[in-house]
């Protein structure tokens, strides 16, 4: 049975983390492994946020890497919401809004579905430019359906 679904301790009204990751697959793996550590430690339902922030962060791996310089995760829970940001330094690498983003046309692609998991698990979610050079992908989960 799915614990997260037998879950009913609702979350606290103020929790926050934030970390810099180097832009490598490492990075991003980490990314991931850390928000489910920290939600777990906060006894919140960690899967679709893992998913969220594994795409987040390969793309500013991927597509927002600038040499030497690290992207963010931060993560907070304010009410009945969590937030997840990811922030990197290539500003000027917009990635389409909600509702813009397709699907590869080749069905064999290997990539270009990461947005399309964040748009299907999140409840809202974004793209927000600067300071410059910076732009910031963010996502938020209703913790109480």
């Amino acid at each position: 049975m799915n614990q997260e679904i037998l879950r009913t301790q609702h979350p606290s009204t103020e929790q926050a983390f934030t970390v810099l990751l180097s832009p490598t697959r490492r990075g991003a793996r980490l990314a991931r492994l850390l928000t489910v550590a920290h939600l777990g430690a906060w006894g919140l339902p960690s899967e679709s946020a893992a998913h969220i922030v594994a795409e987040l962060a390969a793309n500013a791996s991927v597509h927002g890497r600038v040499q030497g310089r690290d992207f963010q995760l931060a993560l907070a829970v304010s009410g009945q919401t969590l937030r997840i940001e990811v922030t990197d330094t290539r500003g000027d690498s917009i990635p389409p809004g909600p509702g813009a983003v397709k699907a590869p046309e080749d069905d064999h692609a290997e990539n270009g579905r990461g947005l399309l998991i964040v748009e299907a698990l999140a409840d809202h979610w974004g793209v927000a430019s600067g300071p410059v050079p910076r732009k910031t992908v963010w996502a938020e989960i209703d913790l109480v359906r």
